[in-house]
């Protein structure tokens, strides 16, 4: 079949191309290759602005973060605050006792609300006519054809959208069992008496909070100096305090040398010859890209230990050829790949949207206490401004009325550029990710102190901290010191 076809959807000149297309293909703007928070999000974006597209999924649509990410272990967080705080009721004059943990219940409120979503995001995406939903798995089989169990569809425009997996090491048989990843974690249907966490970035420290809170013995394991090494360094130590204060034990600075399965579980051998006990091991050192076996670099898109490189408009070395979410370099945030998603949408249908500053990206993480962050941190913003041009604050909670009523500990720090703008935030305590909303436009307008300080926020809330952090460090404190 041969028909004429535009050379890009942005065309409105006589640019045209034959396309010679055999029985089994299929042709489309986009054709994307996973349907994850990138690839969905780049779909439902494509079709507003009137292009076709045709979207490649091997498991479920809503990827990682949907089955096996964000949605379900934030569930098992709010259970595991639930526990915490029937445990705790009597502080506040509510006299009730926790009898137990009934994983079968747990699991079935995970499920519920991933049930749920999953229906609205299929009936979303199904019920758009002009999104075909492909299922199986894909292959980059042509510079624009990507091939689905031998059928071909071709696209003036592809985008690679394959997520990631949770990585190991080498030296640990990951077995399911005893030695488990996060995808293992989320559907256990016991609770452990114990567990080593290997890796203290987000996903550790999240798994760590969850068992705790359901009485599991819980050791941390991190080779880096510091607990979510990533977040600025106050934060970290405020963390590390709470958990001691939890009992959660931690051992940082210490790479793992090997692990042997015993008896009643694992033994696991640290730096230095130190060994740790327990019941199972979590290996939480991360996620990879899913890139392997699917064309990529034989077609030409330029590769970096399996990340996929792109310019700053997501664009990878192969024309009309884009990348987004967990397989671009940089932080894998399914919000992250979402507006990546919408930004190649709209990039492919001529709009030129502004560059994605992945620095204003907001950043939680959803353990007891819960931080939050955006912009740069204290050290991150003297090496590139210049140690004697960045002045930082630091409020503490302790002056909050809601974090009062909370019972919360914690602080809101600012870090600021000598008579400029606000370049990061950084908040640790209960419930403060819900407050990273105001802080990403703070940063993401490059507002300065005594701008945000003629905000009226509301009381009391939590959010107040973050407008008497930003009159303390525009020199007017009322309940702080300057």
């Amino acid at each position: 079949m041969s028909v004429l076809q535009p050379r890009d959807p942005r065309c409105s000149d006589a640019t045209w191309e034959l396309d010679v297309s055999e029985p089994n293909e299929a042709t489309f703007d986009i054709v994307i290759l996973g349907g994850g928070s990138g690839g969905y999000a780049t779909a439902l974006r494509a079709v507003q602005l009137g292009l076709k597209v045709a979207l490649v999924e091997k498991g479920k649509l809503g990827g990682t973060c949907l089955h096996n990410g964000c949605i379900p272990t934030k569930a098992l967080l709010h259970a595991a605050e639930i526990a915490d705080q029937t445990r705790e009721s009597e502080q506040f004059g509510v006299k009730a006792e926790l009898v137990g943990i009934d994983m079968a219940g747990v699991n079935s409120y995970k499920d519920g609300v991933i049930a749920r979503l999953y229906k609205g995001l299929q009936g979303m995406l199904k019920g758009n006519k002009s999104i075909t939903i492909v299922e199986g798995h894909g292959k980059l089989v042509g510079k624009n054809v990507v091939e689905v169990d031998g059928k071909r569809y071709t696209g003036r425009n592809i985008v690679l959208a394959s997520g990631s997996y949770a990585k190991s090491l080498p030296g640990l048989d990951v077995d399911g069992e005893r030695i488990i990843t996060s995808d293992h974690a989320l559907t256990l249907d016991r609770i452990p008496s114990s567990a080593i966490v290997l890796g203290g970035g987000v996903i550790g420290v999240e798994f760590a909070s969850v068992w705790k809170s359901f009485g599991v013995d819980v050791t941390i394991v991190e080779a880096l100096p510091r607990l979510v090494a990533a977040e600025d360094e106050e934060s970290s130590k405020a963390l590390e305090r709470a958990f001691r204060k939890r009992k959660i034990n931690f051992k940082v600075g210490k790479p793992f040398e090997k692990v042997e399965k015993t008896d009643n579980g694992v033994k696991l051998t640290i730096q230095g010859g130190e060994t740790v006990e327990a019941e199972l091991l979590l290996v939480a050192v991360g996620r990879g890209p899913s890139t392997a076996n699917l064309g990529y670099e034989e077609q030409g898109v330029k590769m970096d230990r399996g990340y996929v490189l792109t310019d700053e408009r997501l664009r990878t070395s192969v024309p009309n050829v884009y990348a987004v979410g967990d397989i671009v370099p940089g932080l894998q945030l399914a919000h992250r790949g979402f507006q990546q998603g919408i930004f190649v949408a709209e990039e492919i249908a001529g709009q030129t949207p502004a560059v994605i500053d992945e620095v204003g990206i907001p950043r939680v993480t959803y353990c007891d206490p819960e931080l939050a962050s955006v912009g740069l941190t204290e050290a991150k913003a003297k090496e590139q401004y210049g140690a004697d041009k960045v002045k930082s604050y630091n409020y503490n909670l302790g002056g909050n009325g809601k974090s009062q009523i909370l019972k919360t500990t914690g602080f809101v720090k600012l870090v600021r550029v000598e008579d400029g703008p606000v370049v990061g935030v950084h908040m640790v305590g209960a419930r403060v990710g819900e407050l990273i909303g105001e802080a990403q436009l703070i940063y993401n307008w490059e507002a300065y102190p005594a701008e945000v300080a003629q905000l009226v926020h509301a009381h009391p809330t939590q959010n107040e901290a973050l407008g008497e952090a930003h009159l303390a460090l525009a020199g007017k404190p009322l309940h702080a010191h300057a």
